[in-house]
């Protein structure tokens, strides 16, 4: 039985406080994060959460034996049957916590797994994260339990005799994972088919970006009036959603996209794992990085967000723009501060997606970024290119037409992408 499939777990989160820890983050808000982790996956019941100092994490138990058993005496007296450790705990750590603790352990990666795994919608995203836990789970068979050390006796054409557990577990592992991968590349085609059938489509994307929680399906309802899953916990969006849309006064047509919601220190499994997930935002012709501006740590989370744009590859000509979402959480003299900082640069925007203030404006400001991304171009087509002239025309993308004697001169505006596009015809 997995932990989706069980009724009203009880569980404790702890957020291990480790001094120079690489994160940098402060402990109580990691912490308030941690549990919204833990309410995010169905089933569990977060009784109560705390930060534990640890001066030298021990490496067989993290803790020192004094908190270990002070732990020991908080689980049982609450009856807890889980502990989510907001952090990395090794295989040997892991087993040796069950042992002493007598719960079950999931730490940092672990629960972001389950989450992922009860959310993806998608068969590509169910398959990402099957490969994504399998990896995960490769790295944790490293002697963790008794039976791994047991020696299995074999006739020699797989494995040969005396192939440890271990070894036949990680083999079982690997071939899973290639039989993975192949339905994955047979996924990924019928996608790219869909990507070409869209690339057909002028219509620009927009793909909304943003760390978890910070409101970007709130904002997409919003903008498109669709009824995406948008409610207050982490990663509420795991596949992109993507709808046409046309901005108000006379804007141009777009492809709004939303995506998963990014998070610190997430595994590299996951990113990896995602990267196919995340592949609109490698389309995009603007991203509109979404931020909690009423988030205590929106700035650490921005970097967070910028850090893995950069990891997936996204180009740097690729224009942003950043959405101060969530003003109506502050107190008047803070909101007032955030809109007087907004209004101090050109691509940001500060609104509310709950209240719809500054809604109209943040469609203004993408507005003129799209028409930023375009250029004129001067084409001369000869009257036997009349399939390019037409699909130019279906397009409205020609500004001014001059026919000559062996075809047409041609004044067009239109995006690198349009332009490519074009190039196909």
């Amino acid at each position: 039985m997995t932990l989706t499939e069980r009724a009203d777990t009880r569980a404790w989160v702890l957020h291990p406080d480790i001094p120079n820890a690489a994160s940098g983050r402060d402990p109580q808000l990691a912490l308030e994060e941690a549990v919204s982790l833990g309410h995010a996956l169905p089933g569990l019941d977060v009784v109560g959460a705390q930060v534990v100092r640890v001066r030298q994490p021990h490496p067989g138990t993290l803790f020192g034996k004094g908190k270990l058993e002070e732990l020991h005496a908080l689980i049982d007296a609450q009856e807890i049957e889980l502990v989510l450790i907001d952090g990395p705990v090794t295989p040997v750590q892991q087993r040796n916590l069950e042992k002493a603790w007598g719960v079950k352990l999931l730490d940092r990666t672990g629960l972001i797994l389950e989450i992922f795994s009860d959310r993806a919608a998608t068969r590509e995203g169910v398959l990402q994260v099957e490969m994504a836990a399998l990896s995960y789970q490769r790295t944790r068979l490293v002697r963790a339990w008794t039976h791994l050390e047991r020696q299995r006796g074999g006739l020699g054409f797989v494995g040969g005799p005396g192939e440890t557990q271990i070894e036949a577990d990680r083999r079982a592992i690997d071939e899973q994972l290639v039989r993975l991968r192949r339905q994955l590349s047979k996924v990924v085609r019928t996608r790219e088919l869909h990507r070409a059938a869209r690339a057909k489509v002028p219509f620009p994307i927009v793909a909304l970006v943003g760390y978890t929680n910070a409101g970007k399906s709130t904002l997409f309802n919003r903008m498109t009036g669709a009824d995406v899953m948008a409610k207050d916990m982490l990663f509420a969006t795991l596949d992109p959603t993507m709808r046409r849309i046309e901005l108000p006064g006379g804007g141009p047509e777009v492809i709004l996209s939303d995506t998963v919601g990014f998070i610190s220190d997430l595994p590299t499994e996951l990113v990896a794992a995602f990267r196919a997930t995340l592949e609109e935002v490698l389309a995009a012709d603007l991203i509109v990085h979404v931020r909690d501006i009423s988030h205590p740590e929106s700035e650490a989370q921005a970097r967070d967000v910028r850090t893995i744009l950069e990891s997936l590859g996204v180009r740097d000509t690729t224009p942003q723009i950043e959405v101060w979402n969530k003003i109506d959480k502050l107190d008047d003299e803070t909101r007032q501060a955030v809109l007087t900082r907004a209004a101090r640069h050109e691509h940001v925007q500060a609104l509310s997606a709950v209240t719809g203030e500054g809604m109209s404006e943040l469609v203004g400001v993408i507005t003129s970024a799209m028409t930023d991304t375009t250029q004129e171009a001067h084409l001369h087509l000869r009257f036997d290119e009349g399939r390019k002239r037409a699909w130019l025309y279906e397009r409205g993308l020609i500004e001014d037409e001059r026919q000559t004697e062996d075809g047409f001169d041609l004044t067009v505006r239109w995006s690198l992408r349009q332009q490519a596009q074009f190039e196909q015809v």
